[in-house]
């Protein structure tokens, strides 16, 4: 029987990357009608969250930062706010749905690349072939010059879908650089402080974008699609995925990054914004397979310290029996 605390886990991850899964075919919808740059969906989206963390926090126990964290803090949210949705909503935007959520799904590689060189975490030789495997779905999706989407307006471009896998790689960094900075305090705290340090670096630069958008041209379903983006994938989905991770072991919430490229791809297709073809499915088979391996991957050392705790609890067991 699940307990309460693994299904609140398994539910919150999933509905985080289900939200995170359709990004991509809505963001879209309002970027293919000419009147949203991605640069002031960008910016909607920084500013929509800052307010929106702000009035949570008012509701959250109260922390001082120190200042030596708040300038981490300035630093985290260029990496996990500024180069991440800024590359990855340029990339939308120069790309098909479909490739932008299935490029999302190589976060984890980048983290475990990067967790090797920065933190010194051992790679397998599981973990190398994932990498391998990902790296050969992803280059073939980008590579593939025969993905066309279903909407002729709508076609895959290389530097697209390189801003959208930087998007990740520029995450991962966040994820594991700042780590030991984001669990220190709740997450209000957090997010608060870098949403605000990123719409202070973002002003300078839309300010003039913003108010030449003809808002009031917007039509119904483009502004419903905008507060999908600020208040569900953005607020909602960051709430979401910190339960999830204080709920579940780390491999088993970052299974749930592979909801993303399915629920984006099935969103695309039936709102016609793209197309299926054998090339993606071959990347998307790839990039899973890949990801898997590296998420399953026990090192030696980890493996010695399991069986370490596991004779531990089972000379902890037999001392009651005696």
């Amino acid at each position: 029987m699940i307990r309460q605390s693994a299904l609140l886990g398994h539910s919150c991850a999933a509905g985080a990357n289900i939200i995170w899964g359709m990004m991509a075919p809505i963001a879209k919808v309002v970027m293919v009608g000419g009147l949203v740059t991605p640069l002031v969906l960008t910016d909607l989206r920084i500013f929509g969250a800052a307010v929106l963390f702000w009035l949570a926090s008012f509701f959250a126990p109260y922390e001082k930062v120190a200042k030596a964290d708040l300038f981490r803090l300035f630093l985290a949210s260029l990496f996990a706010i500024i180069f991440n949705q800024g590359s990855y909503v340029f990339g939308v935007g120069l790309t098909t749905p479909g490739n932008a959520t299935i490029l999302t799904s190589t976060m984890p590689l980048w983290a475990m690349v990067l967790a090797a060189i920065v933190l010194k975490d051992p790679i397998t030789l599981k973990k190398l072939v994932g990498i391998l495997m990902g790296a050969v779905g992803a280059l073939t999706l980008i590579m593939s010059k025969t993905d066309v989407a279903a909407n002729p307006a709508i076609e895959s471009n290389i530097w697209g879908d390189l801003l959208v896998a930087s998007a990740q790689l520029s995450f991962a960094f966040y994820v594991v650089r700042f780590k030991d900075l984001v669990t220190r305090y709740n997450l209000f705290t957090t997010m608060k402080w870098m949403f605000t340090f990123a719409s202070l670096c973002i002003f300078p630069f839309s300010f003039s974008s913003l108010t030449s958008t003809p808002w009031f041209s917007l039509s119904l379903n483009e502004w419903l699609s905008v507060t999908y983006v600020v208040v569900g994938g953005t607020f909602f989905s960051y709430l979401l995925i910190v339960v999830g991770q204080r709920n579940l072991k780390p491999t088993v919430a970052a299974m749930y990054n592979y909801v993303q490229p399915v629920v984006g791809c099935l969103a695309a297709v039936a709102m016609g914004l793209d197309s299926l073809s054998w090339s993606k499915a071959f990347a998307v088979v790839f990039i899973f397979v890949g990801v898997y391996l590296v998420t399953h991957s026990v090192s030696a050392k980890e493996q010695a310290a399991i069986q370490k705790k596991q004779l531990e609890v089972l000379e902890r067991r037999q001392s009651k029996l005696i």
